[in-house]
């Protein structure tokens, strides 16, 4: 998502973070396989740990974005209700309501990344559009 938003001159507009809504992963940095596919697409990343989400990132951000079915569990229980209708499956901005493949199972980063690719440029143009 930061490199889309940088590619539409946009990042003075956005605060993007990443949260783990569980213990998992906690304190790792980005999957090497991962790492490998933005490195063939030409996208910069930075070191980083995973850290856990809050209830208090409900009230900080107006979007919060699962990646699959068992991340939108964790995140309602995380944060409980969504009164605010902040809480979204990120595939839902590429106009399917549906999980993307965790390539830590399926080998699949390719898949993975255009997927994400899409409901992220999907989700700028839904910002973009709100506030026109």
């Amino acid at each position: 998502m930061k490199d889309v938003v940088k590619k539409a001159g946009l990042e003075k507009e956005f605060y993007i973070q990443s949260r783990a809504t569980h213990r998992d992963e906690l304190g790792a940095d980005t999957h090497w396989g991962t790492k490998e596919k933005l490195d063939k697409e030409g996208i910069p990343y930075t070191k980083r740990q995973a850290t856990l989400m809050t209830r208090e990132d409900y009230n900080k951000y107006d979007y919060i974005l699962g990646m699959d079915d068992e991340n939108m569990r964790y995140i309602s229980k995380i944060i409980g209700t969504d009164p605010a209708n902040k809480v979204f499956m990120l595939m839902d901005f590429a106009g399917e309501h549906r999980s993307i493949a965790d390539p830590w199972y399926t080998g699949n980063f390719d898949a993975t990344f255009d997927d994400v690719l899409r409901a992220c440029q999907g989700l700028l143009k839904h910002i973009c559009e709100l506030k026109v």
